[in-house]
């Protein structure tokens, strides 16, 4: 099957053209991850929807370890997110409303253990991180895609690049490695 070249978009995203469909291939899967390794962010994306207009959103999200995604919910206008593991391990963490992770809600995905995707409701407080290098899910999500009201970012966390951002993904990504008896990992 001849695949259409992936179109960088912006320094965080390229996107598919295909006119009808496209394969998401181990190919596509390990450039992502080689492009987030590049990337400051550590994070990258593949879209394979038209625009911001669509209707569903359906990506590739590519994530190192340290790449920082800030606790955010989709309440306004409300909106369901599911994410797939495709390669890779991934923390998902949920929040109460006052900032605190809920344990027994936080998922752990992890292609050995059979648990491969979770899928959050609207208004939900949560966050992802990656356990492993090269970890990239499928994610879909409702349209339209709007910044400004995409995510509404937790007030009691820090935001990305903010100073306290690392040391805030450092104590929760220590305290969830702990909890699923996983080796703590050496922060540089």
């Amino acid at each position: 099957m001849n695949q259409p070249a992936p179109i960088r978009i912006s320094s965080m995203a390229t996107r598919s053209d295909h006119h009808s469909s496209v394969a998401i291939d181990s190919a596509l899967v390990a450039a992502k991850a080689a492009d987030a390794a590049l990337s400051p962010r550590k994070r990258d994306i593949h879209i394979f929807h038209t625009g911001d207009g669509d209707n569903l959103q359906r990506m590739l999200n590519a994530l190192q370890p340290a790449s920082y995604v800030t606790p955010h919910r989709h309440a306004d206008p409300p909106k369901s997110e599911s994410l797939i593991l495709l390669q890779g391990r991934l923390a998902c963490i949920q929040f109460d409303g006052h900032g605190q992770p809920d344990e027994a809600a936080s998922i752990l995905l992890d292609l050995d253990s059979g648990v491969i995707g979770v899928d959050y409701r609207p208004g939900v407080w949560h966050m992802i991180f990656a356990l492993a290098p090269d970890t990239v899910v499928f994610e879909v999500k409702p349209g339209p895609y709007d910044p400004a009201t995409d995510k509404g970012f937790a007030p009691w966390a820090p935001r990305e690049g903010d100073a306290e951002a690392a040391a805030y993904l450092m104590a929760l990504e220590d305290r969830f490695r702990t909890l699923w008896g996983l080796p703590r990992r050496p922060w540089v």
